[in-house]
Formats: structure tokens, sequence, C-alpha cells
């Protein structure tokens, strides 16, 4: 290890190997370096299923017989679904990432209101015909997603006498006649905020949020979301493969045993009696404790189920979100499912995740409403983590630290931080604009 190297990227989530993926695609040296002999860290896949059930229960839990072989099973400790056109896609596109994956997508996005589970709407007639809204309310949708898609910030005239720098979203609500339930699943189910801090900021953000739902809808139809065959688990060694054809070295297995600072600014990383130079480090919180702050913690039950989840037309794969306000919490509770069309369960078996920030002394108690919409459960996995956000942002010390997970079902938080790391390392934004808008089958 006696070579220096630009940047040192220690831990294999999902977010570090993206980023050794993009900073060995743009020319820079890179060793990666995880103390675990597997990827993906926290938020790895585990197969085969008796990997879960070792993880939770201890060495001598074993599943059930019914549950078929062990390796059909690839479970995500951390499931996310990928936005069709969403910064992840943009970026596996971009970096030639896709070459390694297959994707299907999601069947259906449904949202919980009044105690009963809803189909988002996926178009303009889904929109007509839902339950979720009246007869009145669903026209002034419809102006509402119409004037969306032909908002134009540097257009004047497309604003309808609002202004995306003074206007806040509750006063385009207001403006359309938009009710509180309408609000609800707007701002959470199509535009994924996690509360309704966003209804007093300016509009604009939230418009391209909304928008990049229906893009997302448009490209694949039933839902906005895809997913890899077999699992997350995938993502991180398809960015790790990239990072090695661009000149990035690999080290599982091997032990960090702390950073090397001279006069406040990272020289290097500490492994045994070795000392690997470099002049960055990009790592997961795990990694400089001195440098992070608790600032929460998440609560995720990963359920086995032998059916699919019931009030969602038999979805093979869906994700429901249980917007805050209509359980009286601040944030909101999320359910992803997948199962055997996406290669991570045999035939008959589901695989659902019921997730959401903590904010009681009781987290269980906190995702009954989720838990409760499961139907019978066969069998659950229960976690608790913390959740961090680094106190030192890399400035002077040239340390990058990536946030923990949140407890949302999709990848938008997990880009920004990852694109907020690269701009602060670099000192310039990850350029999307070299993308060419091919559809993941074609980008061979």
């Amino acid at each position: 290890m006696d070579e220096e190297y630009d940047a040192i990227v220690l831990g294999t989530g999902l977010k570090e190997c993206i980023l050794s993926g993009m900073l060995s695609a743009s020319g820079k040296k890179v060793l990666h370096m995880d103390r675990n002999s597997y990827y993906g860290g926290d938020s790895a896949s585990l197969t085969p299923l008796e990997q879960l059930y070792e993880k939770f229960m201890g060495p001598n839990a074993k599943p059930l017989p019914a549950m078929g072989r062990g390796r059909d099973w690839n479970v995500d400790l951390i499931p996310k679904f990928l936005m069709a056109n969403g910064s992840l896609v943009k970026l596996l596109i971009h970096t030639g990432v896709t070459r390694y994956l297959e994707f299907k997508s999601i069947e259906g996005s449904y949202v919980y209101k009044g105690g009963k589970v809803f189909k988002v709407p996926a178009d303009e007639m889904e929109a007509l015909s839902t339950s979720l809204m009246g007869m009145f309310e669903k026209r002034r949708f419809k102006k509402f997603l119409v004037w969306v898609q032909n908002f134009d910030v540097n257009n004047r005239e497309s604003w309808q006498g609002l202004d995306p720098h003074n206007n806040t979203m509750q006063q385009v609500y207001e403006k359309f006649g938009l009710d509180e339930n309408t609000a609800d699943f707007t701002g959470h189910a199509l535009a994924l905020y996690r509360d309704d801090k966003y209804k007093e900021e300016p509009f604009a953000p939230t418009v391209e949020r909304i928008r990049l739902y229906s893009d997302s809808l448009a490209r694949y139809g039933k839902s906005p979301y895809l997913y890899p065959l077999y699992g997350l688990g995938e993502l991180p060694q398809g960015f790790a493969r990239l990072s090695a054809i661009y000149g990035g070295t690999y080290m599982l297995d091997k032990p960090v045993d702390g950073l090397v600072v001279e006069n406040g600014k990272v020289v290097g990383v500490k492994s045994g009696e070795e000392v690997a130079r470099c002049k960055q480090v990009f790592c997961d919180p795990t990694y400089a404790q001195d440098r992070v702050k608790k600032v929460g913690q998440v609560i995720r039950a990963i359920c086995l189920l032998n059916h699919p989840i019931p009030n969602t037309n038999d979805a093979q794969s869906c994700q429901i979100i249980i917007p805050q306000k209509q359980v009286n919490r601040h944030y909101d509770i999320y359910i992803s499912c997948v199962a055997n069309t996406n290669m991570v369960a045999p035939k008959g078996w589901y695989i659902a995740m019921v997730s959401t920030t903590v904010e009681t002394q009781n987290p269980e108690a906190e995702i009954l409403p989720g838990l409760q919409l499961l139907g019978q459960i066969t069998e659950r996995f229960t976690s608790i983590s913390d959740v961090y956000e680094p106190v030192d942002m890399g400035s002077e010390s040239q340390v990058f630290i990536s946030r923990s997970y949140d407890a949302t079902t999709h990848f938008e938080t997990t880009c920004k931080d990852v694109l907020d790391i690269f701009q602060r390392a670099t000192t310039t934004e990850f350029d999307f604009t070299k993308i060419t808008h091919l559809s993941l089958e074609d980008n061979e």
C-alpha cells in the first residue's frame, strides 16, 4: 500500500460504491476498502435466507421448510425503489452500470387514506376514476396536474399568477381549491415529502418533484418505480465493477484502524501496520464516528408473507405510503413489497418492509398501522437503527461522510446525498447533461 491515491473510499454501502464509481470514472485513482467480507454494508441483500435468520435470531434459527430453498431468497436490509426518471437511473445509464443489471417495474403505488388503501392515480384516466376524491375535486386535481406539466420557472406566462419565488405550496393548493386529503397524497405519494414542512416553502421544487413522478410513470406505465432483479445487492457490485474498469482497487475484509490526519487534513488510512496515503477520504458514518452526530432513529420490519398485500389488486410488487396526518404522526410510514417476479423469493412468497422515522419511546407501536395492512405475517424481523449525519462537511479535513439511510422506500434522498458529497469534494456538480436519454433496455 505504498502508492498514493487521489481518494480512499471506506465501506461498500451503496452510496460509497456509487461515489467510488463516479470518482474513478472522473479519472481519479481510487482505493476502496471495507472491513466486511461482503458488499453492501448496511444496505446489503442477504442470501441465502438462513443469513437473515442468523442475523436477527442467532446461529441456530432456521427458516420454515415451506419457505423453499434458502438460495432462492434475496432479502434487502434497506429496500428502496428507483424512480424510472430519477437521479439514480440517470447515473446508472450515464456510467454504464446498467450493463450489469436488469430491472423490472414495480406494479403499483398506493396511498393510505381514512383506513383504506387506494391506488395513486397513474394518469388522467385513473385520476378521473379513482375513489380517492369526489367528482368536483377530481376536476380541480386534473387542472392542477395540467398546470404542473406546463409550469416553466423561466416562462412567466406558465405561472398563472403564482410566483415560484414568493408563493408557497400551500398557496398553490388554495389557488386550485384542492382539499386537505388531495394535498396529503400529492405531497407525500407524488412529491414524496416525509413531512409537511414543504407546504410553507416556495413551490417550484415541489412542482419539479411531482413532474419527476409523472415523467417516471410515463416511462413504464404501471408505477414510476423500478427495482433490480435479485435485489439491491446487485447495485453496489455494479458500481464496484465500474470503478474496477477505470482502475479502482478493491480490498474487502481489510481492517480499518483509523484515519491519519496531519494539520487538520486527512493524509491516509491506517490498516494494521500499514498506511495507505491519499488526498481525500469518503466513508459511511461508522468509519468516522468522531465526525458525525446522531439525529434520530429509523425502525424497519422485514415481513415474510405467503400472500400478496390485501387491497393491492394482488400486486406482486408495490409501494404503500401512509401520510403522517392519516395516523397522527410527524413522519410518513412506508411499505414496500417484492416477490418472485423480482427474483427475490420463491413462488408464492412475498417480502414486505414497513419503516418509519422513530418519534416515541415505543417504536414497535409506531409501525402498527403499516403492519396491519399486510394481513397474516409468517415471519417478522424488526430492527431499529441510529441515523447519523456528518458534523464535518469535509472542506478543511477532506473527509467526506455520507448520511445514514432514511425511512423512505425510494432512492431520491440517497442520490441527493451522493451528488452533494461529489460536489463538495470536487467543487463541481456531477454533469447529467452528458446523459443520452436511452431507456434501460437500450443501454447495452
